[in-house]
């Protein structure tokens, strides 16, 4: 990081970090330094023993994405989530899942007891005695018909109230269908001439139920809120963020996304921008953008907070340097110390870009090939300073 090495100078004692530095370093062997703090050496010549706690490599390039940073929430993914509410009326009989169970498309989710499935049974078992009577007076009149013995008029009206019997039947039986009857249930209810007035709800999907918002006795209803049951497909999840209207020329729908939680911290959650709102809010100037996060393993909750980066364009190769090689002055300059022999050292002040990965992107002040020191940057110019106290 940019502020890790930082040179501080309070009245006229050099403060040294304590993980590079003692009041007695014997690897360099010098005490604490007294001097003005402008007083400052720009060229630093080490010793044999100085050089073991520097390294020194040359500069060279280093991929840096171009990115845009943030911070938002997790979320269900609603186009995945599921209110389930009976088609009909009722009063809840039996609940069969609880929040937090796995189920899958089909499954029993709870009975109501409904009087518009009673109405619709009875429709049915009346519909099909009424195509039962039917079907045999068409019998009988096709009988005497072939022998002359009924007038056509009343033969084709036999044919007439059959049919209508039959379309009657079908309509009563779909309407069982609709009411979440099996084939095998509705059989029984014909084969019994007895109604049922259990009316069953069936999950949708399958997934998780999220929420549970009822009880035996509750009397619930169509597109009632609360829904007795929500159930979301987990697999995925949505990243939810309010971005600055300045980044939004370089966002686009598909550019992938790395997110991390602090319930993971390390670890990174990918995806892909799904959507941009077509309106930036007006109070914030912020444009709000969502982000399709693959979680086949249920890691992430709804709601969780979370930083993530939107990668803009595909990784450029760019100067770069370390980020222990830099160094953070007392008056802000940002420098590193060149390397001009075998123990010699120049401060150099540098213009930085992106900071990616550990690297340091070079915008100015380093040419590609020169030596530079690295692991012990700040030790020399602590030694700089110790150098232009004496």
């Amino acid at each position: 990081m940019r502020c890790k090495a930082v040179l501080m100078l309070s009245g006229a004692c050099a403060l040294l970090l304590p993980e590079l530095c003692s009041c007695s370093n014997s690897a360099a062997g010098v005490g604490t330094p007294r001097q003005s703090t402008a007083a400052r050496n720009d060229s630093v010549q080490l010793s044999t023993a100085e050089l073991s706690s520097v390294s020194v490599r040359p500069v060279g390039e280093h991929d840096f994405t171009q990115q845009r940073d943030s911070v938002g929430y997790i979320d269900f993914d609603q186009d995945r989530v599921v209110q389930v509410s009976p088609p009909y009326q009722g009063r809840i009989l039996q609940l069969f899942a609880d929040a937090g169970s796995h189920v899958r498309r089909g499954q029993l989710l709870f009975t109501i007891d409904s009087p518009d499935l009673v109405q619709a049974e009875s429709t049915l078992i009346s519909a099909a005695g009424t195509l039962d009577l039917t079907t045999r007076a068409l019998t009988r009149a096709r009988g005497l018909y072939a022998v002359r013995g009924l007038a056509q008029k009343d033969y084709e009206q036999a044919v007439s109230d059959q049919q209508s019997a039959l379309a009657a039947y079908e309509g009563a039986r779909n309407a069982a269908r609709i009411f979440g009857k099996s084939e095998a249930q509705i059989d029984r209810i014909l084969a019994t001439q007895r109604v049922d007035a259990s009316m069953p709800v069936l999950s949708p999907i399958s997934g998780v139920v999220t929420a549970r918002n009822a009880a035996p006795g509750t009397l619930v209803q169509p597109g009632g809120t609360p829904a007795p049951y929500s159930i979301a497909d987990l697999a995925s999840k949505w990243l939810i963020a309010d971005m600055p209207e300045t980044d939004l020329p370089a966002l686009r729908l598909g550019q992938p996304v790395s997110v991390q939680v602090l319930a993971y911290p390390g670890r990174l959650f990918h995806g892909r921008i799904s959507y941009i709102a077509e309106a930036v809010d007006p109070n914030t100037h912020r444009v709000a953008v969502r982000s399709q996060i693959a979680d086949p393993h249920d890691e992430l909750r709804a709601q969780m907070f979370a930083t993530f980066t939107v990668q803009v364009h595909a990784p450029a190769a760019a100067l770069a340097v370390p980020d222990d090689a830099v160094v953070r002055e007392g008056d802000g300059t940002m420098t590193v110390w060149v390397a001009n022999g075998a123990n010699s050292f120049t401060r150099r002040s540098v213009t930085l870009g992106a900071e990616q990965d550990g690297y340091e992107q070079i915008v100015g002040g380093l040419r590609p090939g020169e030596r530079i020191a690295t692991t012990g940057a700040l030790f020399i110019s602590n030694a700089a300073v110790v150098g232009a106290a004496n």
